[in-house]
């Protein structure tokens, strides 16, 4: 088995990233088209609205990586959802939005679950069944 055959938590948790990153682009769409429709300040709208593109883009090509099976995308996709808990926390605590925080927190949680499974785990090592020595992931 190479690691194109990714185990499925592996693919499973791509396409949590993947809604993620859908959001991103719905929120970046949604800021455009607040510039273009009468913002106080439409230059500052749109720098935030590339701000959020270029996340996005990130949190995009991380799905699209382990939804690939590439096995550098595991760590920028645990990275994200380590920062998105932290979003989490802040609805929970300081914003004291407890359905969205804890809404937030079992999804971003959802995803580090499945990459911290076995089969996961020995698929981003390149050991046991997922061993491919001559592979340039």
């Amino acid at each position: 088995m190479t690691s194109r055959n990714a185990p499925t938590a592996v693919r499973a948790a791509g396409a949590l990233v993947a809604l993620q990153g859908l959001a991103g682009v719905v929120f970046v769409v949604a800021l455009v088209v607040r510039a273009l429709t009468g913002a106080p300040e439409p230059g500052k709208v749109f720098g935030e609205a590339v701000y959020f593109a270029v996340l996005t883009a990130g949190v995009a090509a991380t799905a699209v990586g382990l939804l690939r099976a590439k096995r550098w995308a595991r760590t920028p996709a645990v990275v994200i959802e380590l920062l998105l808990l932290g979003v989490a926390w802040y609805a929970f605590g300081p914003s004291h939005q407890y359905v969205y925080g804890a809404l937030v927190a079992i999804y971003c949680a959802s995803p580090l679950v499945l990459l911290f499974t076995a089969p996961a785990k020995d698929w981003a090592m390149g050991v046991g069944e997922y061993s491919d020595a001559g592979a340039d992931d």
